[in-house]
C-alpha cells in the first residue's frame, strides 16, 4: 500500500509575530522606531484608558487619559525647557479626539496664562486671561478671540 505525504502547511513567521505583537491591556513601555515611547493600557492595539506617551522630537510628555489612540479625558501636556531640562507644564484639562476640549488652563509663560473654555483646541466659552503686565481679560471667547461680553481689569 503506498504512503501519501501532504506536504504541511506552515504558517509564514510573520502571522505568529504579529499575534504575539498584539497588545491589550497594561504594558510597560513601548518603544516607537522614532524614538517615542509610551507607557500605559492598550485596548485593540491602540492606546486606551490611562498612559503617559513621550515625544523625543518635541521634547514633550502627555500624561493622563487616552481613548482609542486619541488624548480623549483629562490630561497634562509638558514641554522641556531647553535651559534647565525640566519640564513645564502647558495645557491641564480635559481632552476629546485629540484636542483641548472643556475647561482647562493653558500656560503661555510664567506669568501670562488662560484658564477656561476650549473647543476644538480653541478658547471658546468663558474664560479668563492673564496678562504679564498685570492685565487680566475675563468674559466670553469665541475661535481664540475675545467675543462678547467681558470685562478688562488693568494691572497696576
Amino acid at each position: 500500500m503506498p504512503l501519501v505525504k501532504y506536504p504541511r502547511r506552515v504558517d509564514p513567521p510573520w502571522i505568529e509575530w504579529d499575534r504575539k505583537a498584539q497588545k491589550s491591556g497594561l504594558r510597560h513601555t513601548v518603544y516607537s522606531v522614532n524614538g517615542d515611547q509610551y507607557t500605559g493600557e492598550w485596548l485593540n492595539n491602540l492606546k486606551h484608558g490611562k498612559g503617559t506617551y513621550i515625544w523625543k522630537n518635541k521634547n514633550a510628555i502627555y500624561d493622563g487619559d487616552w481613548e482609542c489612540g486619541k488624548r480623549s479625558g483629562f490630561g497634562t501636556l509638558s514641554v522641556r525647557n531647553p535651559a534647565t531640562g525640566d519640564y513645564m507644564k502647558v495645557f491641564s484639562g480635559w481632552w476629546i479626539n485629540d484636542k483641548k476640549h472643556g475647561y482647562g488652563t493653558h500656560f503661555y509663560s510664567d506669568s501670562e496664562y488662560y484658564e477656561g473654555d476650549w473647543k476644538g483646541g480653541k478658547r471658546s466659552g468663558w474664560g479668563r486671561m492673564y496678562f504679564a503686565n498685570g492685565d487680566i481679560h475675563e468674559g466670553e471667547w469665541l475661535e481664540d478671540r475675545c467675543s462678547g461680553q467681558g470685562m478688562l481689569q488693568l494691572g497696576t
